[in-house]
Order: C-alpha cells, then structure tokens, then sequence
C-alpha cells in the first residue's frame, strides 16, 4: 500500500499589518501625486500610523511672523477673520500652509501614539515641539480654534498631527514655558546657521591676522525680532567684531539698545535698498555677514547693498524671493555669496535654547513680544 499524504489545503491567514510608510511621508500625499508633503495641495490626516510615524495631541501652534503678517493683512486686523481663515486652510489642505507666502509655522503638543518603527525616539507622554514646518504636517483642528483670538501668532488649539519617520521634534525642556520654548524653537535654525556662517568668517581672520582680530562684521536686518535677537547673539559668540542691528522703528531700536545685543542700532526701512546701504555703511559697514530676518518682502537688494565684495547673505524670511535676490545681485555685479536658512541644522535646538537661557537681551526681547 502507497504512502498517501494528506493533500488538504491549508488557508494562508493574510496580514493586516500596514505595509511602511515613506519616511518622508509620500504616502500621505493625496494631491498632486507624486509631489512632496510641503508642495502637497492635500495632505491625508487620517488617525491611524503607519508603522514609522507618530501622532501628537497638539496644543498649540506658532504660525510664522510673514503668514501671520499676511493673514492680518488680508483680513484688516479682524482677529474673528484670521480664526476663520486659519481653520480653512487647515481644513482644506490637511496641513498649515498659507496659500499665499507658502509657509507655515510649527506646533507643540504630546504625543499620543509611536509607531512600532519610529525612529524618532518619542513615547506617549513626551510633550514636544516640531522642528519641521506645518506646511508638510498632516494637521487636524478639533476645536474650530475656540480658543484664539486672532490676534497673535501663537494659536491655542486641540487637534491632532502626525509626524513622519525623518521628522524631527525636541522634547520641551521642564525649565521654560511652553509658550516661550515653543517661540524660540519656531526659528532656532536662525541662530545656528548664523554661528556657523560667522565662525568660518573669524577663522579665517585669525589666520590672517594670528590672534582671530579683528573678526566679520554682521548686521541683523529685522533685529528686534525672534530671529533677529537670537541671530545677534550667535553672532557675538561666533566671533564677530562688530554687530550691526537694523530695524524699522523708534521702540524697537529703544528694545534692542536697553538688550545690549549690537554695537550699533539703527532705524531704517530695510525696504529701501540705498538708505539701508548708507544706513549699515554709517554703522561700521560694509557688513561681512547681512542676516535678514524681516517679515515683509521687499528686503533683498538691500541687503546686497549692504553686504561687502566677498560677504555672504543669509536670508531667514519666508517673505524673501529667490528671483529678486538672484536678480537684483546680478543687476549689481555684486560678488556675494546668497544662503536660504532653511531651518535646519544639526544641534539647532539646544543652541538656541542654551542662547535664550544665557543671553537676558534675547530671553527680555522674546518675552516682551509674547506680552504685546
């Protein structure tokens, strides 16, 4: 008699598991195909993970100064309309991201759920705030924005957003206030770009001179302001010779004096590009290094004006245009060379937090526009 085995066939038990995400959250995209989250129409902002991403209860988000600037622009100051406005583009979009200046801010919350495969090292509880921009941030408003007025860029809110696997989030330190944290951590690629910039300046002259004297001269373009005040400080530590601080205003320049930020102030329209090169030049210029951190456009022949032959241009605007930029400096035969800030360089975080900390200029300057 023939060995028969059984020939009964055994049912494959499919898995649910869902399959890995894009770590730089393509499968979030709904439209245009293809397209990256930050240049996304539409984002998915659906609840459920992928097995590499996290979702955070959100408590507040801090829209960027030339969004906010935009918004109440177009809404005439009517806080009741930024509210609504704000809420539309979240719920239309999926995401933060002002149709207009195409930028959008960062947010603060705790986390809710971690994928299995997150490699961002977060746990349910960790309270956080992101370091990459709304604008590619799958963002869900629960509260309609009850809690905001309107009139600040910092909106109190409960919903919930999702982070990918190459996001990135710091954990907020138990020493400062949320709010504040949140405020420095929104442009803490300012400061650290600026200190990286400048440092390569300072060595290069104590190699000339063998002693690092004298170092660059900086000017900060919008220096009373978040950035501005942070990059004036890692300016200083980088070892510039001399600081520069422009800003448009009499109480801004009386701030940024009583901070004891730059060796100089001065009060110009940044917009204007001959009085803000004869403005910077009667300061101590022409700078080495122009920082420009004003919300508004119209700042960058300016700044190239104002930038020697051989200097460098670090625009942290989101108002900035490349083609402006590009072309007003050709139009110049300015030999300059032109860095986007694009938020992110390694270590930011601490820096800018350790500058707020160690700077009572800044930490002063930062809480007197959270008061305003």
């Amino acid at each position: 008699m023939s060995d028969q085995r059984s020939t009964r066939s055994v049912p494959v038990r499919e898995s649910t598991a869902r399959p890995a995400g894009s770590p730089i959250g393509l499968h979030r995209v709904l439209e245009p195909a293809g397209a990256l989250p930050q240049a996304a129409i539409r984002l998915d902002t659906r609840r459920e993970l992928w097995p590499d991403e996290v979702r955070v209860r959100v408590e507040r988000l801090n829209l960027d100064a030339a969004s906010y600037r935009q918004l109440r622009a177009a809404h005439d100051d009517d806080g009741t309309a930024v509210r609504r406005a704000v809420a539309e583009i979240v719920r239309a979009r999926g995401k933060m991201h002002n149709p207009v200046t195409g930028s959008g801010g960062m947010l603060v919350g705790t986390v809710e759920e971690a994928g299995p495969a997150s490699p961002l090292g977060l746990a349910p509880g960790d309270r956080i705030a992101t370091l990459v921009s709304l604008t590619l941030t799958p963002l869900v408003i629960e509260d309609d924005l009850a809690g905001w007025d309107g009139l600040g860029e910092q909106v109190p809110c409960s919903g919930y957003a999702i982070l990918f696997g190459r996001s990135i989030a710091a954990k907020l330190p138990a020493d400062l206030p949320a709010p504040l944290s949140l405020a420095v951590l929104d442009v803490c690629g300012a400061p650290a770009l600026t200190a990286r910039v400048v440092a390569e300046y300072a060595n290069r002259a104590a190699v000339r001179v063998g002693d690092g004297r004298p170092g660059p001269t900086v000017c900060v373009v919008g220096a009373a302001g978040k950035s501005g005040s942070l990059s004036l400080a890692a300016a200083r530590r980088a070892g510039a010779a001399r600081t520069i601080g422009v800003v448009p205003v009499e109480s801004e320049a009386r701030a940024l004096e009583r901070a004891g930020l730059a060796d100089v102030v001065t009060i110009t329209d940044a917009r204007d590009p001959v009085a803000l090169a004869e403005a910077v030049e009667k300061a101590g210029g022409p700078a080495d290094v122009t920082v420009v951190c004003v919300d508004v456009p119209g700042c960058e022949g300016g700044a190239v004006l104002a930038t020697a032959s051989g200097g460098t241009v670090i625009f942290f605007s989101m108002a900035t245009s490349f083609s402006a930029a590009a072309l007003g400096a050709e139009g110049l035969a300015a030999d300059v060379t032109m860095l986007v800030g694009n938020g992110y360089v390694p270590g930011h975080a601490a820096y800018a937090l350790d500058l707020l900390r160690a700077e009572d200029g800044v930490r002063t300057l930062f809480e007197a526009r959270m008061d305003a």
